[in-house]
């Protein structure tokens, strides 16, 4: 779909050119890319040519948002794995929450990505299972980030209760083509998460198919972990992955 309304003040994708290994950075459920900037910022540091898409319906109004599906926030991804392929010879699939569900499907579909790093993958999301949707009002109230530090986050206070129906599906969708994903998997998660359990990304380094596969835990970070304290963390344990793992790089 196209957005009929300007982009919220911070909210645009944003690509910043360095080497030729790229990173797609995606963003998460109802977030922008504003959630992932700084982490983009710090893998540009280290060389990489980061690019983060805004997800279509996201970051504009909560009408776009409730007119998009999965398959549009999928095709954002897609368009953005394109656009690295004009910049890039290795790319990288990066995603916080939604956006390593996102990327694990597209993977799973065939996108010829070097390496995925899941952030808080949202392969269940239990708030939203126990809702009866037949009952539920059109919008749902959105809670405050959860972020251990203080820290903002571009969201719409509300949630279409057709966009939570949508995430669900998606991940219904996902998790029987786990096993399918066989490329090099970068799992990061934190240890205390109130959105998404921690046992899910236990489940996916089980599951996944990838033989060169590591988990490693975020001490210091809730959900969005992209805005919270373990930010360096993140990157530096990525930055390891992605050496190790580019075509391009002389250990891989």
């Amino acid at each position: 779909m196209n957005s009929s309304s300007p982009v919220l003040c911070g909210a645009e994708d944003f690509l910043i050119e360095r080497g030729p290994i790229g990173i797609l950075l995606s963003h998460g459920f109802n977030a922008t890319p504003q959630s992932v900037r700084t982490v983009g910022e710090y893998f540009a540091a280290q060389g990489f040519t980061v690019y983060a898409p805004r997800l279509d319906g996201h970051g504009t109004s909560i009408q776009d948002f409730e007119a998009s599906t999965a398959e549009d926030w999928k095709q954002s991804l897609r368009q953005g794995f394109d656009v690295l392929t004009n910049h890039c010879s290795s790319i990288f699939i990066a995603g916080q929450s939604m956006g390593a569900t996102l990327a694990l499907a597209l993977v799973a579909e065939g996108l010829p990505a070097d390496g995925l790093i899941t952030i808080n993958a949202a392969l269940s999301i239990p708030a939203y299972e126990a809702l009866s949707f037949e009952d539920c009002p059109r919008y749902l109230k959105e809670s405050t980030p959860d972020i251990k530090r203080e820290a903002f986050e571009i969201i719409y206070d509300h949630v279409p209760v057709v966009c939570a129906s949508e995430l669900l599906t998606l991940i219904d969708e996902t998790r029987p083509l786990l096993p399918t994903i066989e490329i090099p998997t970068l799992i990061l998660y934190s240890a205390e998460d109130h959105v998404v359990p921690p046992e899910s990304s236990d489940y996916l380094y089980q599951v996944i198919g990838a033989t060169d596969k590591r988990s490693y835990c975020l001490l210091d970070s809730y959900h969005v972990a992209t805005l919270d304290h373990d930010q360096e963390t993140i990157v530096h344990e990525a930055t390891r992955f992605v050496h190790q793992y580019s075509r391009l790089s002389h250990t891989g």
